[in-house]
């Protein structure tokens, strides 16, 4: 197990990432395998894993549990799986450090864990929503190396590290001025990885160097609370990078942050990542108002239409020219991609965090509770397949590749919230 916590050495490389603009080498091509889960959302950013695959329907403390491992601290980014690893980001109040966890993929065993923030975890003045973390943020790998955003000190620092949890670099993004948290994760494309810190004190999204840290562009936003992930959608016969939030909808060139098209297309404050059909991208948010809507890829047609369902927090799926949803208020949704109209309803139960992953046909999602209700993807009716216990809280989304179920789930003990990684599958 190697620890690296040198606050010397991190603000030195703090300095020099920031203030370094030179021409650098370029990264080598992103490189991951078909069954690994190596970002937020999966694969293709978009909740969707591979359909060649066949996860456990049904487990249970003893039943379809391959592994588990306790997690030290408190966090409610997902594991990512990458090769023969499983890596997590995790805050620890009492020791008032942040930190990745990299475990054995097949046995569970921990091979490191690395301090990458030594000090600045508590937050002073406001306090975060209860239901925050100070590592909610999933990490994103290129295949080389490790990216994490955690806010600490007052600002949104995003980290590098190596294969082995080395830290490589640290750049700070932008100050951050609590509101309800934060949990934006950071999306890699080509060279870069970007990066969003929208908040009250006036926010910014950069495209970050991956070989070094330093910043390629930079992008200011609105003062305004807010907390999606930057992702890039092929939509409208070209890449987008899309932001929703601070009441508007932002398409973004990913490589020079040159706008592509801004409208009024959202509410203020959005946690979801968006998703889209190819010919819409679809929007949702529960501050001040509450919606789901459809907004042209284009920019030109606006709000292709929009009704009032709270979706905030867990993210949308699209299957098909069908979007399905798991509320807040736990009911399962289905919506046709081209007019808002709703085919379905299902009646869940608990309040969602997590945002539900597509297998195939299958779609699982786990409320707050740690149940985990596995549904059909079809416009035809909600049918349910199974219905899963595990853990009294869970906030995470789950990892689902290689037949498998990565889950990050807390246990109350004696009065004690003890987090647990999971890898569940077919014995």
């Amino acid at each position: 197990m190697s620890r690296h916590s040198s606050i010397a050495v991190v603000s030195l490389l703090s300095v020099l990432a920031a203030c370094s603009f030179l021409p650098v080498t370029a990264a080598e091509p992103i490189s991951v395998g078909d069954s690994d889960w190596p970002w937020w959302r999966g694969p293709n950013r978009n909740g969707t894993a591979n359909p060649d695959q066949d996860p456990p329907l049904h487990w249970s403390e003893s039943e379809n549990v391959l592994w588990s491992a306790e997690v030290p601290g408190r966090g409610h980014g997902s594991p990512i799986v990458v090769g023969d690893q499983v890596l997590l980001a995790t805050a620890d109040l009492e020791s008032n450090q942040q930190v990745v966890l990299c475990f054995d993929r097949n046995s569970g065993a921990e091979l490191w864990s690395t301090v990458v923030h030594d000090g600045g975890v508590k937050p002073e003045g406001r306090q975060p929503n209860e239901k925050a973390s100070m590592a909610s943020s999933t990490i994103a790998c290129d295949g080389n190396r490790l990216f994490i955003n955690f806010l600490n000190g007052g600002a949104l620092w995003s980290s590098a590290l190596d294969r082995d949890g080395n830290l490589l670099w640290q750049t700070k993004v932008s100050d951050y001025e609590i509101h309800q948290g934060y949990g934006a994760s950071p999306t890699l494309w080509q060279d870069l990885v970007l990066v969003s810190a929208d908040n009250k004190g006036g926010g910014a999204i950069a495209g970050l160097n991956r070989e070094d840290g330093s910043i390629q562009w930079k992008r200011e936003r609105p003062k305004k609370p807010n907390y999606c992930s930057p992702i890039v959608l092929q939509a409208g016969g070209k890449d987008q990078l899309v932001m929703i939030g601070c009441d508007l909808v932002t398409s973004l060139n990913p490589l020079t942050g040159e706008t592509n098209w801004e409208i009024e297309g959202a509410t203020t404050e959005c946690v979801t990542s968006t998703v889209t059909d190819g010919g819409r991208i679809f929007t949702s948010g529960g501050y001040p108002d509450n919606h789901i809507s459809a907004v042209a890829a284009f920019g030109k047609g606006g709000v292709v239409w929009r009704n009032n369902t709270r979706a905030y927090v867990p993210s949308l799926l699209q299957k098909d020219g069908y979007l399905y949803a798991t509320l807040d208020a736990g009911v399962a949704m289905c919506l046709k991609c081209d007019t808002g109209e709703e085919l379905w309803k299902g009646r869940l139960a608990g309040t969602f965090s997590s945002s539900p992953v597509l297998v195939g046909d299958r779609i699982y999602a786990t409320n707050e509770e740690g149940t985990t209700f596995v549904f059909r993807a079809t416009p035809d009716d909600f049918e349910e397949l199974a219905q899963n216990k595990l853990g009294e809280s869970v906030f995470a989304t789950p990892a689902i590749c290689g037949s498998r179920i990565y889950t990050r789930v807390a246990h109350i003990r004696d009065g004690r919230r003890q987090e647990v990684l999971y890898c569940l599958g077919t014995k």
